[in-house]
Formats: C-alpha cells, structure tokens, sequence
C-alpha cells in the first residue's frame, strides 16, 4: 500500500512529464539459465554474458560451447583462434531458431582446459534433439565418405554417412587432405563430436548431423571385411536383390488448414508459419479452406519434411488463411530464422512472358524482379470424370497477380536461391492487374499479316500478278522476321560488328544480292565492298546514318550495275538500314558508357571502389591457384580539404584528376589503380616476386607527388601517405588486406604528421 501511495504522489507531481525508459535487462550469465529459454523470450533478444568451454569452432562460424551438461550453439566471428577445451567468455544477445542459439561478436579467449567427457548418445536420444549441441559419441558403420572443396571459404569438408541403429546419420569435419577417407567405406567407427540437427528451410528438423573437430574424431573399430569396389558386378535389372528395408517408423498426424490439394497426388495443410506436404494414396473428400486432420509417415523429400502415404479427414470447418503478398526474393531463399515460404499459400506479382498448354497442366511463365518463375494450375486426373477445361488467355505482357503453393523447382534452398514455382488451385488464383497497351508486337504482326493479306486479294486479279505478289509477299515476310531478329539482337548487346554486318547482307537481300557494305565513322568497314568501284560498271549509292545528337554516325552504301534501274528502292532500302544501324551504334555506345560508368570512376576516369573488390576477389582465386604473392597499396591525399577550401572544389577536382594521371604513368602494365573515395586511392600490384619489389612501386607512387601542381597562376604542393599489405603474409582475403593496407597507411600518415610536428617544434624552440 506504501508503495502505491508513492507512486500515486509520484504521479501528481510529475504529471506532463514523461517517464523515463526503462533499464536494460541485466545480462543472463548462467548458461543452465539461457539454454532454458523458449523461442518467444529468445526474440527480446535478451544480453548474456557468460563462460563455457568450446566443444566445436569450425570454419563456417560455427561454434558450440558447453558447461557440465548444458550446451548451446554460438554464431561466432569467423576469425576466431579457438581450439576444443578452450575456455572463452561469451557477449552477446539471444536469437530465435529451432532451439534459442546466441549470436555473438564478442568472444573472450580466458585459458586452455579440459573437454567435457562425451556422453554415448543413442539415434532415438539425437533425433528427438535430447543430446543437442552436446559432445557426444556414437558408433556406426560408414555407408558413404566423401571429400570436397568449399568454395565459399576454400578449405576441404569431409562427410560421412553412417548407418546407426538402422538409421542414417550424417558427420561432418574439415580437412584438405582428400586421403583421410582411405579405409573407411564400410567400416565400423566410433566417432566423438557435437551433435545437431539438420534442418530444412523452414527450420523443421529432417535428421542429424555431428560436427567433428578433426578427422582425428574418427576412431575405427573394425575395417570393412573386404573392398568395397571388388564385389561383383550386378546386371543393372537386378540390383533389387540387394534391398532391405527394416521401416520402423511411426505414423505421426498434423492439423491445419487445406490451402491446396490435388486428387490422388498430395495436399498441404497450413498451420501459422508452418506447412508440410502430405503426399498421397487415396483420393479423399477434401475442401480447399476447411481444417483438416492428417497422417503419414515422416520422411525428407528434396530437403523438407514431407508424410508419406497419407490418410486426410476433412472436418468441414472453414478456415481462413490469408495468403502472404510476397516477392521473388522472399521465395527464394530461406535461413535458420525458419521464415521460409515453400509449400506455404503466397501471392506474387508479375508481367506474364508466356502460356503453354501442356498435357498435364497449364503453365504461365512470369517475371518478378527481373526472375523468371512458373505459375501452374494442374489438369484433373485422367482417370476422373472432370473434363480439362480450356486454357484461360492471358495477354502476353500483362500484369497479374497469382495466389498459390510455393513449391520448389530443384532443391532445398537452405544456404542459397533456387528457383520455385506457385502452384494454383483454380484458374480463380489469377487476378490481372493491368493488360498490356494495344501497340505491342503482337498488334503489329496482326497488321503486317492484314497487310500482307490485303496485298494477296488485291493480286488475285491475275495469275502472273499473283506470283508476282506471293513472291514479294515472302520476301517481304523474310526480311521482316530478319529485321526482328537484328532487333532482338539490338536489345541483348550482341557485337556490334556482328549486328552491322547483318544489316548490309539484309539490304543486299532486299536488292537481290547487290554488294552492300557499311563505313563507321572512325571505325572499320563491314560488309561485302567489292573491287573496282571506281568502274563504269557500278553505281554506287550511299545513306549517311543519322545520330539523334546530330552529325553522322558513317555512311552505308550499295553497288548497283550500272545499267539497272531501281534507285528508288535501293534508297528505301538504304533509309531502313540506316535507321537500324544507328539504333545498333547508339544503343551499344549506351551499352558500352553504361559498363564503364559502372566499373570507372567518373572524375578520375581510373577504377571504382566496385571494380577493384571484384578484381580483388579474382587476384586473390589466381594467387591461391599459383601459389603466388601481390600486393595491395592504399594512398591517401595529405591535407586535401585545405585544397578544397583554399582554392575550391572546381581546383580540388582538377588537382585530383592531375594526382590520378602521375600515379598511372607510374604503374606497370597490369596493375590497378582504383579510387575509393574522396581522396583515397589504391593499387593492386598482381605477380610481385618479394616485398621489396612492391615497396618499390609504392615508394614510386609517394614520390610522384614531389612535383608541385600548377593551376591558374597558383602552385600547390601536395602529398600523399602510402600503406602498402602483402599477400598472403598480411591477410588472405578482400577485407582483410584492405584492412591491412589502411592500417599500414594511416601509420605513415601518423609517423609523417609526428614528424612535422617535432620538426615544427625544432624550428620554433631554435
């Protein structure tokens, strides 16, 4: 009650004022006391702050702490040097997934221990997740040992797949020695690490996974009795004499609402964010919308949980399940947040590219931002009673909205995109936004074909004028679908010699085979330019092709006989050729700017920030494939502002463009120079044989700065600090050595500046 009359005073005599925010929660530091979290209080994401010791660090971010029996999963820095046994301070906050995990960036190396001992964990204890994130130890037999390279962080990974109490479970480790799996196909092993789940988009567990420290986790018990390649071969119609199956699993049944079903095929059931694919015997009564029970047997298909041979009950209640309006990107992919929408009831928008009737389905063929995906509506069964209906038109180009179930086109999108399809339920899923304008290409060859058409009627009057007619009717079709292929070509950036050169044979088609060639400005002559013009035999004619910014872009011609009449339809024909050749130039010196302008920097005319990490990332694959060495110099204009204020932006400008130009002319062939910003440069100096010889060019590159700028009567006296980093001595990836080489920078700058200031100091004390 005291309490309440305080806060009631407290109240009256700060009305209008506004409370204050309320303290930050204290950070958790027992790890019994974190791993006891649900997924609900893991999304406030509450602070911890507590000690363990490292189970597991691989090279994937990895890393699994333990203390006594109570264990979680860590996402941790990747530039961590912790090893098992390790004890380590953990900052950091919780986050949501499968069980609550902790993300970190602040992991505190405190001293070497012991491991925690393992505890032999069975396949019933690891797949209902008793023993997760726990060090454990399993024995099984090796089924499948395979090696390969990660490209994303360039190390080996090792997997295995052991058959365990008549289950499959998975292992996996780190090493580049593909020799490590010499002798273990088909052994008995006892293996120790960190057990885990495997997991599909959706975060529902679809089996188990351990993670091995080493190969060295690997103990075999019992190598296989004989090797596996010398068994007999078996005729390929007769490899079922080697099957067994011992199936004990259970029948599971799910609840959720029917957002799809197709007879005697599958039906999904939606249940908030999760979904799951029952895969069908039977065709049940089932009504799209109503709650509906569900059984099966569980199984991963393509990555996703899916029950098989299902049994459905509709309960005849309607439920109501808002599709989620979503982009591509949102299909596409998905990650351990578990916020993936396969087999979930989505909306998508797109401009419709194609329709094809095929004899099971009808397909739509959509584009939504800038990807192509399919949304299908299938056919009933062929043995049901239910007729196909008519495919419904939708006119190429328009814009529509498709609601469905996402289905994956290829496999589980877990760590990247894969393309997926929306599979509809009845042609009632497709709503048109807005229809394509009237002028579209479609338009245009219905009025080319009443053209053409019109021609024949009018031709009919005679047989030798309807020949005549057919005959130009076709030439006229052949040059029409040339043109539309030299467009086409226009619009994807095909060569553009390759593009000139169709158009002068197309003219030379449309004049029977008159020698046609094409002259660009400044550039080289294409086409077919025959010998001896200057005869009497030939007459030449010539069309200038026009620039929209006014001038010539070059000149097509044609070589006619001299004695054959037919200058009129030469100088069409030559009109129409120019039009698309200067379409062509223009278009691909667009094409051309725009690249540049993507990859150049605009002031300097030298590489941007963008083209350099990309180049970066190639001399760094090119350097690991040969075993070789570059370096990375940064340079950073001393005392540019003070230009700037001093002179003016216009001067500072100026001044940077003439600092680019002396830096180039001191580069060898092949190096790089990038600016990244402002007034920082840097130089990719690839195939250096020792650090002298790059500390050379980045020396040459400070000097250069020596000579005084001039400019409108005024002189300017700058300089640059360099920094310079080594590969792989100083750093072995992009980020890395730029982080290097701007460490190694501002330190000559700070020695430079502290020099100043004791010579400042000198002078002024003298």
């Amino acid at each position: 009650m005291r309490r309440l009359v305080a806060f009631l005073a407290m109240a009256v005599s700060g009305a209008g004022a506004s409370a204050p925010p309320p303290a930050p929660p204290a950070p958790l530091t027992s790890l019994q006391a974190i791993a006891a979290l649900t997924n609900a209080q893991a999304e406030q994401h509450l602070p911890v702050n507590f000690e363990a010791t490292v189970t597991y660090y691989g090279f994937r971010q990895v890393m699994f702490v333990q203390d006594g029996e109570v264990a979680i999963y860590v996402g941790a820095p990747a530039d961590l040097n912790l090893v098992p046994g390790d004890r380590v301070l953990v900052r950091g906050e919780m986050r949501p997934s499968f069980h609550p995990y902790v993300a970190s960036n602040d992991v505190k190396f405190l001293g070497h221990g012991s491991l925690p001992k393992p505890v032999h964990a069975t396949f019933d204890q690891m797949i209902r997740a008793d023993t997760d994130c726990r060090l454990v130890t399993i024995r099984g037999t090796v089924r499948a040992a395979d090696w390969e390279m990660d490209p994303r962080f360039a190390k080996g990974v090792v997997s295995l797949k052991l058959l365990v109490e008549g289950e499959n479970v998975e292992a996996i480790t780190q090493s580049d020695d593909p020799n490590v799996l010499s002798g273990l196909l088909g052994a008995e092993v006892e293996i120790t690490g960190v057990a885990s789940g495997q997991f599909d988009n959706k975060m529902q567990q679809t089996g188990v996974l351990l993670h091995l420290q080493s190969p060295g986790d690997v103990k075999v018990l019992a190598r296989a009795q004989a090797d596996p390649w010398s068994i007999p071969v078996t005729p390929m119609d007769r490899v079922i004499v080697g099957r067994r199956i011992a199936d004990a699993s259970q029948r599971m049944r799910v609840r959720g609402a029917v957002t799809y079903y197709q007879p005697g095929d599958s039906v999904v059931l939606e249940d908030g964010k999760k979904s799951i694919r029952v895969l069908l015997g039977s065709t049940p009564e089932v009504r799209v919308g109503d709650l509906a029970d569900a059984m099966g047997y569980p199984d991963v298909r393509n990555g996703f949980l899916t029950l098989m041979q299902g049994e459905v009950r509709d309960d005849g209640i309607p439920s109501d399940v808002t599709p989620v309006l979503a982009h591509w990107k949102d299909l596409t992919v998905g990650g351990n947040d578990g916020t993936s929408h396969i087999f979930d009831l989505v909306s998508i928008e797109g401009q419709v590219v194609t329709e094809v009737r095929q004899a099971t389905q009808d397909e739509y063929v959509l584009e939504s931002d800038g990807h192509l995906f399919s949304a299908i509506l299938r056919h009933p069964s062929p043995v049901s009673a239910v007729p196909v209906p008519p495919m419904q038109s939708i006119p190429i180009g328009s814009r529509i909205r498709v609601t469905g179930i996402c289905m994956l086109a290829d496999a589980n999108p877990f760590n990247g995109e894969v393309p997926f399809n929306i599979v509809m339920r009845s042609i009632d899923d497709v709503e048109i936004l807005t229809r394509p304008p009237w002028l579209n290409v479609t338009h245009l060859l219905y009025l080319v074909a009443v053209l053409l058409v019109v021609i024949v009627v009018v031709g009919a009057r005679g047989w030798y004028i309807e020949h005549q007619t057919r005959h130009r009717t076709t030439a006229m079709a052949h040059i029409e679908q040339r043109r539309g292929r030299i467009l086409e070509d226009v619009n994807n950036s095909r060569p553009l010699a390759e593009i000139l050169e169709q158009i002068t044979a197309l003219v030379s088609f449309e004049l029977r085979g008159a020698p046609c060639w094409c002259e660009v400005a400044g550039g080289a002559s294409l086409g077919n330019r025959p010998n001896g013009l200057e005869s009497v035999a030939w007459q030449v004619k010539e069309q200038a092709i026009p620039s929209h910014s006014g001038g010539t872009l070059g000149t097509i011609f044609a070589a006619l006989p001299a004695h054959a009449s037919g200058a009129l339809e030469a100088g069409k024909a030559l009109g129409q050729a120019a039009g698309l050749a200067s379409l062509a130039i223009e278009t691909s010196r667009l094409h051309l700017d725009l690249v540049h302008r993507s990859e150049f920097d605009l002031l300097t005319d030298v590489r941007n920030r963008f083209s350099l990490e990309r180049g970066l990332d190639q001399t760094i694959v090119l350097a690991r494939q040969s075993a070789g060495m570059f370096g990375l110099i940064y340079i950073d204009l001393n005392e540019f502002k003070q230009i700037n204020d001093r002179y003016g932006h216009r001067t500072g400008d100026v001044y940077l463009q003439e600092m680019a130009q002396r830096m180039r002319r001191q580069l060898r062939p092949g190096d790089t120079l990038a600016r990244l910003g402002g007034d920082e440069f840097a130089v990719v100096v690839p195939a250096v044989r020792n650090r002298a010889e790059a500390e050379e060019i980045a020396l040459r590159l400070e000097r250069c700065f020596d000579e005084p700028f001039a400019s409108e009567g005024f002189e300017i006296h700058g300089s640059a600090s360099v920094g310079m980093a080594l590969y792989p001595q100083d750093a072995t990836n992009r980020d890395s050595l730029l982080s290097a080489a701007d460490t190694a920078m501002y330190a000559a700058k700070n020695a430079r500046r502290r020099l100043a200031q004791m010579l400042d100091g000198h002078y002024s004390g003298a």
